[in-house]
């Protein structure tokens, strides 16, 4: 069994009048698990950083550009059967201030939503959790969750 690490999460949100939005992408038909909701998702190129990849994914999933990013204080996981791996994947999150979206062939819809809508829609406890930690931090100020931001 071997560790890998060739995927990314970023987490794109805006603030509103109501807080925190997240914005999510609904998995196109001919996409690995059809219908389901999630971030902005990708593959490390051999070429790149992990936060390179999800600075180009977010762009090409939804044409936008984040105002600020960061490294979010969170790895996620699981484990993958068919080759023994356990795969680790960064997590990154990317405010916006446009809200003009331009989907992929990736994803058919998109949707803001508010924390609690976004945690009954991800499907795996790590994106939920990973939801939830950049509130805490964004809303509630809470320091002792270490964001490193990437300046763009």
């Amino acid at each position: 069994m071997k560790l890998i690490s060739n995927l990314i999460e970023a987490h794109i949100f805006r603030e509103s009048k109501n807080g925190i939005e997240f914005l999510l992408l609904k998995r196109s038909e001919g996409q690995p698990y059809p219908g389901l909701w999630q971030m902005v998702t990708g593959k490390i190129k051999s070429n790149e950083k992990a936060y390179q990849t999800a600075l180009r994914e977010i762009k090409e999933e939804t044409g936008l550009t984040p105002v600020q990013f960061w490294v979010a204080p969170t790895v996620n996981s699981f484990y993958e059967p068919i080759g023994e791996n356990i795969c680790l994947i960064p997590v990154f999150a990317a405010r916006v201030e446009s809200d003009k979206i331009k989907l992929s062939s990736e994803h058919t819809e998109y949707q803001w939503v508010d924390k609690s809508t976004a945690q009954k829609l991800l499907a795996w406890e790590g994106q939920r959790k990973a939801v939830q930690i950049i509130e805490d931090y964004f809303l509630s100020e809470k320091s002792f969750l270490h964001f490193v931001e990437i300046k763009i």
